[in-house]
């Protein structure tokens, strides 16, 4: 169950960075002020800033290995389990993945300067 609980933290992590790449863009170009919300832009860069370090000293996801210590290797996976276990991981070298995240990194960074967040002062945005 705990494997599980990781595993549902993960997919929730991975659509936050997937669909704020996505929405950062488009969110400007509608003119959504949200996308500029200085914490949430904060919290988008510093996870995908977490994930291309941890590729680039040749380590899987914290979560991955967690997840992996948790669930054993002998335990059957229940069929939605193995779904979403094969949407977010793909059997490819860990280079592939430390390339794909730094070059999505740089694209939020990009991102950062394209669609600038608003300021903050103490609990306000400017």
């Amino acid at each position: 169950m705990a494997a599980i609980i990781v595993l549902a933290i993960h997919l929730a992590i991975i659509a936050f960075n997937v669909a704020g790449c996505v929405l950062i863009p488009l969110g400007a170009w509608l003119g959504w002020r949200w996308v500029r919300e200085f914490w949430w832009r904060l919290a988008h860069l510093l996870s995908f800033a977490v994930v291309a370090i941890q590729a680039l000293l040749g380590r899987a996801c914290f979560l991955t290995i967690w997840q992996d210590e948790l669930s054993g290797t002998t335990q059957v996976q229940p069929l939605i389990e193995q779904w979403i276990d094969g949407l977010i991981y793909w059997d490819l070298p860990l280079w592939v993945f430390a390339a794909a995240y730094v070059a999505v990194f740089v694209y939020v960074v990009a991102l950062w300067v394209w669609v600038r967040p608003g300021k903050w002062r103490s609990n306000r945005m400017v």
